[in-house]
Parts: C-alpha cells; structure tokens; sequence
C-alpha cells in the first residue's frame, strides 16, 4: 500500500516507504522524535547492529540504515505481506547491511541478542503483552549496553523493570509513547 511514510534523514531522505496491509506504522514526526532523542544515545561513528524485531514496513531498521553508515539491520516479522513491504523498501540498499527473515521475534530472541546492540519493539497495540514480555526476556538476555526503543500505546501503564534496564527516555507522541532503554551492567 502506498503510504506519506518516508525515510526522515541520511543517505535514503526523503524514500518512500510502503506499507503492508492494515499496518499501523510509526508516523514521520514521532520516527523522527525517537531517533533525535538516539542522537543524544548513539554517535554516527558507532557501529550499529540493530533488529527490527517487529518489522512491519521496516521504517526504524530503514531509518537506522539511512543515518548510521556503520549499521546493519536484521528485520523479522510474521506476515508474508509485512515481509514483501520490507523488501520492496530496501531494495538498493546493501545486501551485506540487511537480513530479512519470515518469523516471529519471540522464538528467535536467542539467535539474535547477543550480536545486536540496538532493538526496537513494536508490535501491534493490541499485542501489547508481547511487547511487554519481549522485553522482559530482552532484560534477562541481552548483553550489557543494549538500547531498546519501545512502542507502546500512551494509555498504557507499563513500567520496564529498573533492576534490568536503565530508562533514559519515556516520551508520548500522540497515540505513541516511545521508551528508550539501555541494559545494566
């Protein structure tokens, strides 16, 4: 489906991204928000190993890609149509700086924390206990220094556990509320 969704900064500005049927992706503004406040978090210098656990359009893996040279993104979803959408979107980007995989993120969480040191979590609303659990297993697995972006809903109450996670951004963004987590030593 075609979509005003776009690639906000770096190498792909301005891509359009296409959406999977009954998507419900994160906006331009609030994509836009989460990775200035990643700013703060990452340099461009960094090597970035991210997962784009819930792929969907693949618009925070793609984002990632277009402004961190040193990124290579693994992204994953369950549905063959969130799958052809993150193919057609990355298509002329490297193939040595992208993984895309037809399965569902909580059966491979061990296959992917320990080489990944960026994580972004967002499934569906009304899977929100998925999120939710996912990230509980992130906090007993991933490696020291991990940063989570999580998306939730903003009328939800959730609060990450602060003996894994160290909470250094939790920001709403109309029906979004973003939470950046770092793991603890």
């Amino acid at each position: 489906m075609n979509s005003n969704l776009q690639v906000i900064s770096g190498a792909y500005h301005g891509r359009k991204l296409f959406l999977p049927d009954g998507a419900r992706p994160t906006q331009n503004r609030a994509r836009a928000a989460v990775f200035n406040m990643l700013a703060g978090i990452l340099t461009p210098g960094d090597e970035i190993f991210a997962w784009d656990a819930f792929g969907g359009s693949g618009a925070m893996g793609i984002e990632t890609l277009s402004r961190y040279d040193n990124s290579r993104v693994i992204f994953t979803d369950t549905s063959d149509k969130s799958i052809k959408s993150i193919q057609k979107n990355t298509t002329g980007i490297a193939a040595n700086r992208i993984c895309i995989t037809k399965t569902d993120a909580t059966k491979v969480i061990k296959n992917h924390v320990n080489t990944v040191n960026l994580i972004f979590v967002d499934p569906p609303y009304e899977d929100a206990n998925v999120g939710i659990s996912f990230v509980a297993t992130l906090g007993r697995l991933a490696v020291p220094g991990t940063i989570v972006v999580q998306e939730i809903e903003n009328t939800n109450q959730y609060t990450p556990d602060g003996n894994k996670w160290d909470i250094l951004r939790d920001k709403v963004y109309g029906r979004a509320r973003f939470i950046i987590l770092r793991k603890k030593k």
